[in-house]
């Protein structure tokens, strides 16, 4: 028996119905927060919803069905999901084998403000393609997840310019004295970054600055998109943090 898709889940903000598992955790990883939650269909079962959640910097994925005038959930039957956020927001989820439990906090909205490139890789995944040329093509998971390249830094002590690589994952924006090494020469913590904006002051064309409590970065980009690019996901990020 064909049952329909509840009318209810379609109107809820935190409703991706395109997406799949593995872009769920990208966002939810690399934007959301312990507790941070969102629905979308499930790829196993027709018919049935999957709600994927962060905890403890993962994320766990459990399957809720629905049967025409409910959703279940294990032994649990629920008239709305309204009803089951709220149980849920006080009876914790045990994250499968980890055993860690983890309320629901935070709805991951379907139309977050998230920067360009985020966007488009996000309509890439929902529509079962990926990016056909560029430095990213056949990447998409790495660009949901993090920006990386080379930037020129002004250095702290000695006043010159040298070429960075730069891998920006999560809250940390970390540089490398060149791509392929292992320990990164320093990493930014962002939680702590005090503002980033466009810099005229260096005599550098395409620069920016980062400044954290201790010193001001002054980096410029190869380009001007790609100082852009780095701005916007910079700026974006730290919004987000605060």
């Amino acid at each position: 028996m064909n049952i329909p898709q509840c009318k209810e889940v379609e109107q809820l903000s935190w409703f991706h119905p395109n997406l799949n598992r593995h872009h769920a955790e990208a966002l939810l990883i690399q934007n959301g927060q312990d507790g941070s939650y969102l629905l979308r269909q499930s790829t196993t079962n027709k018919g049935e919803y999957s709600l994927s959640v962060r905890c403890a910097n993962s994320a766990k994925h459990f399957q809720i069905g629905w049967d025409g005038s409910h959703f279940t959930f294990g032994m649990g039957r629920f008239s709305s999901l309204k009803d089951f956020v709220e149980h849920f927001e006080n009876k914790p989820l045990i994250g499968g084998e980890s055993g860690v439990l983890t309320l629901l906090k935070h709805p991951y909205p379907r139309d977050v403000q998230e920067p360009v490139q985020y966007e488009t890789i996000r309509v890439h995944a929902e529509w079962g393609n990926r990016p056909s040329s560029g430095s990213n093509a056949g990447r998409t998971d790495l660009s949901i997840n993090s920006k990386e390249g080379y930037l020129t830094k002004l250095g702290g002590r000695v006043k010159n310019w040298k070429a960075r690589w730069f891998v920006l994952v999560k809250n940390e924006l970390r540089y490398y004295r060149t791509k392929g090494d292992e320990t990164p020469i320093r990493t930014l913590d962002l939680s702590k970054c005090e503002g980033i904006k466009e810099d005229s002051s260096s005599g550098k064309a395409n620069c920016f600055q980062i400044t954290m409590p201790n010193r001001t970065y002054h980096i410029y980009a190869s380009s001007s998109s790609e100082k852009e690019e780095w701005v916007e996901i910079l700026k974006w990020k730290l919004q987000h943090l605060k």
